[in-house]
């Protein structure tokens, strides 16, 4: 490298003054930060780390944030519990701009000094998401996708994480631990900053969409809460909770509980662990329990062949004295058959004989019969050409009185007076008139 102090010439045409060597400036620059006036802040500690000499943190509200560090001493004169600062917690903190020029060797810094701080309570972002972790819990969401049946050997697992992290070679270690051979998706998207969140929700709806995924891992590694608090997000929770197909989260380690964790249906440490959970089944040791079965099954089945050989070779001894006993058999049923066939044509010859006989005297009854019956019809013409009803019909009436007596002459006609003439078709009253019947 030139000497810093040979001054090079500087750009054509530009109204800046200099050019000036980095170290001069990062020296002023550091005396101008420190002039600043001090001042008192107020916000959300996060990121906080803790080194021999130094305490760095990044103090956050909802508008902005500060990189913070504090000497270790001055922190420890504090006397603060060990959970009194945690990611989250809201504090007041005097200081003011401090830059560190940097060198070489080493990168340069801004942060803000602290040189007084006080705890002033849970932090509005740790209390927001309280507030919304109730909110879904209240609505149902934390039980849809707990609800969804995990298949044990899923066909196609989809993977949604960085495309550079390392949660990617975690899950293809977890799977390739299980011996599993099926379909992997990736849907990479960022995993950390205000557009992770949108980028990791379209990319499990598109993962559904395709219809073949049967399980799907969201993974990132470990990280600060605010780190992972794109996955807080509550339409990314909200869209995960209402899939159809079922997720498992992986982000963070134990000590983060993020609210995807809250709605996924399993919620896992580890990408690697997150890959097991996704295959219960144990693939490889399940093909080799299959192979050790098959050569038990192979073992067993040349037994039982041997032993079925040996039933074979010891029956197949048998089947001449089988075939002959058989034969003897069909010869007794075949001359019992010819006897009975002979019983059975006497039977039947001579009940049809009977039955002929039969017949012939019926035969001969109806022949009487039907010469009876035409001397009965003439018997019936006689008897209904004497019937009165037959006279009636022919034009002739008959006459009686009241009572229904029979009036055979014209005396007794005149001596009754009132009369009854009785025709073929109806009965008509009439009364004598006759003068000699008044006499």
């Amino acid at each position: 490298m030139a000497d810093s102090r040979t001054r090079p010439a500087g750009i054509d045409g530009s109204p800046l003054p200099g050019p000036f060597g980095v170290g001069a400036y990062a020296a002023k620059l550091r005396e101008y930060l420190r002039a600043r006036s001090r001042v008192q802040l107020f916000g959300e500690i996060w990121n906080l780390r803790v080194s021999p000499t130094k305490v760095y943190c990044e103090l956050r509200d909802a508008d902005g944030a500060v990189p913070c560090s504090m000497w270790r001493t001055d922190f420890d004169a504090l006397r603060l519990g060990d959970q009194a600062l945690t990611d989250g917690a809201q504090v007041v903190v005097a200081g003011g701009p401090d830059y560190y020029a940097g060198s070489r060797t080493s990168s340069p810094s801004f942060s803000f000094a602290i040189t007084a701080l006080r705890v002033a309570g849970e932090g509005d972002l740790l209390a927001q998401l309280d507030r919304l972790r109730k909110t879904l819990h209240a609505e149902g969401l934390f039980a849809p996708q707990k609800l969804l049946p995990r298949p044990p050997l899923p066909r196609t697992i989809g993977v949604v994480t960085g495309e550079s992290g390392k949660a990617r070679d975690d899950v293809l270690a977890g799977l390739r631990r299980r011996g599993w051979q099926g379909r992997l998706v990736w849907a990479f998207a960022p995993v950390q900053d205000r557009h992770a969140a949108p980028r990791i929700g379209a990319a499990l709806q598109d993962l559904t969409a395709t219809g073949a995924v049967d399980v799907i891992i969201v993974a990132r590694g470990g990280g600060s809460l605010a780190d992972l608090f794109c996955f807080c997000d509550e339409t990314l929770c909200r869209t995960v909770a209402l899939l159809g197909v079922p997720v498992i989260a992986s982000v963070g380690h134990h000590t983060d509980r993020t609210l995807i964790d809250d709605v996924a249906a399993l919620s896992c440490s580890t990408p690697t662990h997150a890959a097991e959970s996704a295959l219960p089944v144990h693939c490889a040791q399940a093909r080799a329990d299959v192979l050790a079965i098959a050569r038990r099954l192979d073992v067993h089945g040349r037994r039982a062949l041997l032993h079925r050989a040996q039933a074979l070779a010891r029956l197949s001894r048998a089947p001449g004295e089988h075939l002959a006993g058989e034969r003897r058999r069909l010869h007794q049923r075949l001359r019992e058959i010819r006897a009975a066939g002979r019983r059975r044509l006497e039977t039947e010859h001579a009940r049809s004989a009977r039955k002929a006989i039969v017949l012939d005297r019926k035969a001969h009854a109806g022949a009487v019969e039907a010469r009876g019956g035409g001397r009965l019809d003439a018997l019936a013409l006689a008897l209904a050409a004497h019937d009165p009803e037959r006279a009636l019909e022919r034009g002739y009436a008959l006459v009686t009185d009241r009572s229904g007596d029979v009036l055979t002459s014209a005396r007794a006609a005149r001596r009754a007076g009132d009369v009854r003439l009785r025709f073929g078709d109806a009965e008509l009253d009439a009364t004598i008139t006759d003068d000699d019947a008044r006499a």
